[in-house]
Formats: C-alpha cells, structure tokens, sequence
C-alpha cells in the first residue's frame, strides 16, 4: 500500500531536482509507469483476493489505513484514467514546457487520489480533497485560455465554499467524538446523533461533498470547467478526480459512518435523483460537444449518489460498478471530443456531421461508449444501472427505480442525437480532408472500449467472484 503513496511522491521530487534537462525527457515515462504499475498492483489483488501487504518499513503510513473492494476500485480507476490522459496529453500539448507542468500536477492528483482512497480520517480525507483540489484549478486553467481561467475560477469559488463547510462540520463532529477517525465518528453518532450541532455538522459535510461531486443545485461549476479546460484535463477531471474527492467520500461514509441514518440517506437519494432528472435534461440542450458530456456527467452521477443514499448492500455494490463503469466510459467519451476537436478545431456540434466515414474508429468507440453510458446490454454500463435498479426495487424505493428507468432512456436519446449529429448523417462541407487522428489518441480510445466490451462480456462471472 505504502508504494501507492510513495511513489508518485518520490516521482514529483526526481522531476524537480536538481535539474529539469534530463527529467524532462524522462516525465511521461515516468508519470505513466506510475499509473500502470498502480493498475497492475490493484488488479493482482483484486484478481488474486490477496489482502495488501503493509510493508514495516513505512509503517507510519498504516495508521487510519484500509483497503476493501470499493478503494481497490477507486485505485484502479485513478490508474487507468491518469495514465489516459497522460496519453491523450503527450499527443495534444505542443509545448514542452507545458505538457511538463501538466505531469507534474498529474502526479500530485494521483497522491492525494489515492490517499483518499485509502485513509479512514474525516481530517486526512479533506486535506487531500485539497491537495487534488489545487491541482485541479491549476490545470484547467493550465493553457491561459480565458474561458479556461473563468472555468477554475468558478471552481476555485465554489470549492472554497465546500472547504469552508467540511472543515466547520470537522469541527463540529470533533466535539462529540475522541478523534476523527471514521470509527470514533461513528462512535460518537450513536450516542450524540440526534443533538443540534451533531446534525448540522453532517449536513455540512454533505453540502460540501455535494459541491465536490457538481450535484445539482451545486452543479455551477462543472460544464464551464470540464468543457474549458483542455483535452487531457478533461479527460481526467470528468473520468476520475471529481468522483475520487467527492463520490468515493460520500459513498465511503455511507459505508463507514453515515449508512444508518434514515435522514441521511433520504438527502442523499433526493440529491441524486434531482442530479440524474436535471443532468440528462439539460444535456438535451447542449450545442458543444463537451459541455453536453460535462451535463451527463451530472446525470450518471446522480445514478451512484443515489445507490449510495439507498445504503443495502447490492445498492452498494452497484454504487462502486457504477463508479468504475463512469470512470471509463465518460474517459472515453472525453478523448472522443479531443480527437474530434484535434481534426476539425471545434467542439460545435452544429459544424459537425457524418465523421464516422473519416474517423471510422474513434466514431465506432463512441457508439460503444454511448450505449454503456445509455446502459444498453450487454455492454458494462448496462449491469451497473440494472444493479442499481434491482437494487431500488427490492428496497422498497419503487419510485426511484421508475425514475431511473426514465432518465436512462431520455440519456439514450440526447446521445443518439449527438452520434447522428457528430458521426453519422451527412458529412459536412469543409470536412471532406478530415482524416482519422494518430496512433497516440486511438490508443486509448481502443483500451477504454475494450475494457467496456470485455467487462460487460464477463460481468455474470465478475459478480460471481465478487
């Protein structure tokens, strides 16, 4: 475990010092063997059902350290999405200089990511939502494209926002309990949950995860920062780090902390079934590509915060696939949008059309990205929305699971309308020179269908095992 911390740590120090000649020749190597290794150590353990093994050496590190199903698939998911959009980086940034900044923050989101992961303290939870936090603002506006600064400065306020209500709600919470620890936090809502100051501290924290996840009403900031910043940016925003320092929060204290409070769960399902209904709506009246996937990012949200909120253990599980199946699908969907905007320089959906004839498989990657985020079988989206659904069902919330139901098809309608409006139709005058982008973003574009179709294939033995 102690590598997953250690080692990107060590990387961005080796980059920096003393001198950037060599190191920067060696960044993207260094940065990408960093995330395939993550991914090769999370999957052996998975695959293996092989417990960490903590090394004595760093064994500081253990104290408030855990590692079940739902963080190991947060790893993999920090490893898989940082090492696609490293790669989409290494193809769409020109300048040196720049795409060596953008390594750097990379590594940094994947420390505190991944510190997320693995803590259980309320305290080291939010200092590493703000290490990934800084990172974030620094990298959407990374490029000093105006909108790109108006983008991270809408973040920047908002995030402060949702700072200032989870340290206050720390605070709050750390006068009822020893410690803040998730257990003495449990511990303490036992015995003190139904006081005053006990339940606004956990509003709070809800409000401020709420924030960090872009749930509606707090959604403001998420279009103008996934659709302004650039391509990689995008591609790791929206696959992973607003899900690591808000979704995985939210979904790890209903698991650890929160998960028997009634009320609780009622403010966490109602937030996300508002976010799915909202979400899918106003995609509908997307014209830019990207900022048509920054609202259905927002809608799929929605479909984990409300597993989460209804709390039984198949909801929960059909929360961390969910959480997984976004991951890499909206990763996919994102470096569909890059590879576009790279040949035609825009994201105008309107100067679009009939591009699948020559970009045959970035437009043949978005039809499986769009029907797994549609939920059509047998691709992985599929299982994780009928989980959630079955889940919903059988726990009595018969009302949600309609709405559910609903706001899949309304999704597999905006999304269609983007596929014949981007790939198929009728090709668009000016477009007849366009030509299929290079090797370096059908990569992971291939990677990231695959992972789609071979999951959604498997999944019946996936379930299995699990």
């Amino acid at each position: 475990m102690s590598i997953l911390i250690l080692l990107p740590f060590i990387s961005i120090i080796f980059l920096n010092f003393p001198s950037k000649t060599m190191t920067k020749k060696v960044a993207f190597w260094l940065a990408a063997f960093v995330a395939l290794l993550q991914v090769a150590i999370v999957l052996k353990h998975l695959i293996t059902h092989e417990g960490f093994i903590y090394d004595p050496i760093f064994a500081f590190f253990s104290y408030g350290f855990s590692i079940d199903l739902l963080t190991q698939v947060a790893l993999l998911s920090i490893g898989i999405v940082s090492f696609v959009s490293l790669l989409v980086a290494r193809v769409t940034i020109s300048d040196e200089s720049q795409k060596f900044n953008f390594i750097n923050l990379v590594l940094i989101a994947i420390l505190g990511m991944n510190v997320i992961s693995m803590t259980r303290d309320l305290f080291s939870t939010y200092i590493f939502i703000e290490v990934t936090a800084i990172s974030s603002f620094i990298l959407i506006a990374l490029t000093k494209d105006k909108f790109a600064v108006e983008g991270a400065f809408k973040y920047i306020m908002l995030s402060a926002i949702a700072s200032v209500l989870i340290l206050s709600s720390i605070g709050l919470l750390l006068l009822f309990s020893q410690g803040t620890s998730f257990a003495n936090i449990y511990m303490a809502l036992q015995t003190h949950g139904n006081e005053v100051l006990f339940k606004l501290g956990m509003g709070m924290f809800l409000c401020g995860l709420f924030i960090k996840c872009g749930l509606v009403p707090f959604h403001g900031w998420l279009p103008d920062a996934y659709s302004s910043s650039s391509a990689p940016v995008s591609v790791l925003l929206a696959g992973i780090i607003t899900k690591a320092s808000g979704v995985y929060v939210l979904l790890r204290l209903v698991i650890s902390v929160f998960g028997g409070v009634v009320a609780v769960q009622n403010i966490i399902m109602l937030a996300g079934v508002v976010s799915i209904i909202i979400g899918a709506l106003l995609s509908l009246t997307q014209t830019n590509f990207k900022r048509l996937l920054s609202y259905s990012s927002i809608s799929q949200v929605g479909y984990i915060i409300l597993a989460a909120g209804c709390a039984t253990p198949l909801a929960i599980l059909g929360a961390i696939f969910h959480f997984f199946n976004h991951a890499i699908f909206k990763s996919l969907l994102f470096v569909n949008a890059a590879a576009v905007e790279k040949r035609i320089g825009s994201v105008d959906i309107d100067k679009m059309g009939g591009l699948a004839t020559k970009m045959p498989i970035t437009g043949g990657t978005s039809v499986i990205a769009f029907l797994s985020t549609a939920g059509i079988p047998p691709l992985s989206g599929f299982w994780s929305k009928l989980i959630i659904v079955i889940a919903l069902w059988k726990a009595g919330n018969t009302t949600y699971a309609g709405i559910a139901l609903l706001a899949s098809i309304i999704t597999l309608g905006y999304l269609l309308y983007l596929q014949r409006k981007v790939f198929f139709g009728k090709l668009e005058a000016g477009l007849e020179n366009v030509k299929e982008v290079e090797f370096g973003l059908l990569l992971p574009q291939v990677l990231l269908a695959a992972i789609i179709i071979v999951v959604g294939l498997t999944f019946p033995f996936i379930l299995k095992w699990l």
